[in-house]
């Protein structure tokens, strides 16, 4: 859990330490800008902007059910971070699985990619898809009710 927030905590220092560094400089307008910047990398390379991660085997047990794809991913990746953006509003439609929290996450991860924690791994119908297009996993979403 703790390792998800290591990268946004250092973004949000690296980016106090640098305004601080700026006012005392008198440079207060430059620090008003730098601050949000680095506090808005922050938030983008946090778990925030995903949706609710659950464990894989809860997952995939919903999956099973609803056909909907599961999405192995952790924090700081950008290409999980692609994958999310460019869902939108259907990213909520998939089952999200953080790796860092789930060790059962990581194994299915590990198994589909030899041994290797590649992420975004999307795994629709029981077979595993290693950073597949957004837009060939907004495909896959089972049609609206």
């Amino acid at each position: 859990m703790m390792r998800a927030w290591i990268l946004p905590m250092l973004l949000v220092l690296c980016g106090s330490v640098v305004a601080t560094a700026l006012i005392v400089r008198g440079r207060a307008g430059e620090a008003a800008a730098v601050l949000p910047m680095f506090v808005l990398l922050a938030g983008v390379n946090s778990p925030l902007v995903f949706p609710r991660s659950i464990g894989a085997l809860e997952a995939q047990r919903r999956s099973a059910v609803d056909g909907r794809p599961v999405v192995f991913w952790r924090s700081g990746c950008k290409y999980c971070l692609r994958l999310r953006v460019r869902l939108g509003a259907s990213a909520g439609r998939l089952h999200w699985v953080d790796i860092w929290r789930d060790p059962d996450g990581a194994a299915v991860v590990r198994a589909a990619n030899d041994g290797n924690e590649t992420v975004p791994t999307v795994v629709v119908a029981g077979r595993p898809h290693v950073n597949p297009d957004p837009a060939w996993v907004r495909e896959q979403l089972p049609p609206l009710a």
